[in-house]
């Protein structure tokens, strides 16, 4: 602003130079023309006067005083000259044509001026009638305006040089003068300056528009904050992109899927991914609207969801929403298996007793045989029943439907337990004990009656003759720990993970010989899940299992 204030100042003193130079030189040039025009008319009346007495006698001798100042020309009536001040006579021409001699023997008196461009000179005439009708003519040459401003150059040069370089200091310092205010000026409390007065309708349109922008900010970075705080807790990831497909926004759940940091801001997304499916489904986004894909990952199965931003007609963006649809994924597979293996379990038994069934109702069952049949019929039938209460067991402990809980004293409930299965033990030749410390722990009875139960049917129903089972009870603090040790038959080291899954069988000969279901273990899993407890297990082929539940004697 400084400079353009300063450029200004110098073209108007530059401006102001010139036509004051302009203006003067004219009103010199017009004065001093003046002047001399009053001095010549003086002298020719002087020169008239002296001429009607002294004749050419008064010229010849005023040829030599005047030679360098002015001109004088006496003409005869016909225009012939009698007598010049400067050149001969004889050599001279007619001047009968010339407007100052046509006027003066007219009117007495004449005038006229003519320009020599070579010479760049005016010569003035002047012409008065003599007494006897001759005409008596006085002439002086001065330069032109421009020849006097050619001659006075070095001088305006000097002028001018010394006004500009007093015009620049001046301008430089009034420019600075003007700016300071300016560039003080606080703009964050505009209403404070003491500055010009002509400013105070801008200062006050400052004012209001920055308290607008200071709203504006606020109710901004109000926006971004809450977009911040929501996206930072989502579990869904969420990338923001834009037109081009670079990533303007990224949260940390996408950081952790895309394994990236922040440092991805303002890059293209296929460095970010270079799956070919999100490339795709990226491309889809952009040309229809929204798009679809699932992609796999180490581990894990994740839904990308990626619509377009538009802002009427201009696309802006695009928006990626990342799904951890693992456990969906799972779940369904599961339930698929689930569906599949329940359909296979229940027709076995069904296909049984519809077998026997037929048979003696077609009467090819001999009436010594009956009992056998009628027997098979009614083990199939306890098996379906044994069957369909776990399958309903288990659907009540997926849908986390509310039991009743109470204090339970679970060394008094392992006695219980034992004792139902003592006459099992016996029958296969194994012992069974209940050892350990008196511990009360919150819980449903039924569920827990059912985890004990099933881990020690299962160790009798997988011991070997001479083996034994021993349940221990011990007080592990805010816990509640119940370990089921045999000597059994012991599991794989390949089976150990899944042997907790629903209808999954180790020995599918041996569980299928002790009537086994299947989901035995899988309620044990999904009881102790329902008291927020855990499952471990031990086990060395041939050398027994041991399986611990441990379950908090509180529940918060």
């Amino acid at each position: 602003m400084t400079k353009k204030i300063f450029r200004s100042f110098m073209l108007s003193a530059v401006a102001v130079l010139l036509a004051g130079v302009v203006i003067v030189m004219t009103c010199l040039y017009s004065y001093f023309a003046s002047v001399q025009e009053s001095q010549l008319q003086d002298q020719l009346q002087l020169a008239a006067a002296a001429v009607e007495t002294e004749g050419t006698d008064y010229l010849n001798k005023l040829n030599k005083l005047t030679a360098d100042r002015y001109r004088l020309t006496w003409i005869a009536a016909d225009g012939s000259v009698l007598c010049d001040t400067k050149r001969d006579a004889e050599s001279l021409e007619n001047h009968g044509d010339r407007l100052e001699v046509r006027e003066a023997l007219r009117t007495g008196s004449g005038s006229s001026t003519r320009y020599s461009s070579t010479l760049l000179e005016k010569t003035s005439y002047y012409a008065q009638r003599m007494p006897d009708g001759s005409v008596l003519r006085i002439s002086i040459s001065r330069a032109t305006v421009g020849m006097l401003l050619l001659g006075m150059l070095p001088a305006i040069l000097l002028t001018a040089a010394v006004a500009l370089i007093l015009s620049g200091l001046l301008a430089g310092r009034l420019s600075r003068r003007i700016t300071a205010p300016l560039n003080a000026l606080d703009l964050e409390h505009p209403l404070e300056n003491d500055t010009y007065e002509e400013l105070s309708p801008l200062l006050c349109r400052i004012n209001v528009q920055r308290r607008q922008i200071d709203s504006q900010l606020t109710d901004l970075r109000r926006r971004s904050d809450e977009f911040q705080q929501i996206t930072s807790h989502m579990q869904e990831g969420l990338v923001l992109l834009d037109d081009a497909g670079a990533v303007l926004s990224i949260n940390p759940a996408a950081c952790r899927i895309f394994e990236v940091d922040e440092t991805c801001l303002g890059q293209d997304f296929l460095t970010v991914d270079r799956s070919r499916d999100v490339s795709a489904a990226l491309e889809e986004a952009m040309a229809s609207g929204h798009s679809e894909v699932h992609v796999q990952r180490p581990g894990r199965i994740y839904q990308f969801d990626i619509s377009r931003i538009r802002s009427g007609e201009d696309v802006l963006g695009a928006v990626v929403l990342a799904f951890d649809i693992t456990q969906q994924e799972t779940a369904e597979q599961s339930r698929r298996e689930f569906t599949a293996n329940v359909s296979h379990e229940l027709k076995t038994p069904l296909q049984g007793i519809i077998g026997s069934a037929e048979l003696i109702e077609n009467g090819l069952v001999k009436q010594e045989d009956l009992p056998r049949f009628v027997g098979h019929i009614r083990r199939e039938a306890q098996r379906l029943v044994a069957l369909i209460g776990d399958i309903i067991r288990l659907s009540q402990l997926d849908e986390g439907a509310p039991l009743p809980w109470e204090q339970v004293d679970i060394p008094a409930l392992c006695r219980d337990i034992a004792a139902d299965l003592r006459d099992k033990a016996e029958k296969s030749q194994v012992s069974l004990t209940v050892e350990g410390q008196d511990v009360q722990a919150e819980g449903v009875r039924r569920l827990l009656h059912e985890t004990i139960y099933n881990l020690c049917d299962n160790a009798i129903g997988y011991n070997v003759p001479g083996g034994s089972v021993r349940i221990t009870v011990s007080d592990a603090g805010e816990n509640a720990v119940i370990s089921v040790a045999d000597t059994g038959i012991g599991i794989a080291p390949e089976h150990q993970s899944r042997i907790f899954e629903r209808f999954y069988r180790v020995d599918k000969s041996h569980s299928k010989a002790s009537g086994g279901t299947g989901l035995g273990l899988s309620i044990v899993k999904h009881a102790v899940a329902y008291h927020h407890g855990t499952v471990q297990l031990e086990s060395q082929p041939g050398k027994g299992t041991t399986i611990t539940v441990i379950i908090p004697r509180k529940q918060s």
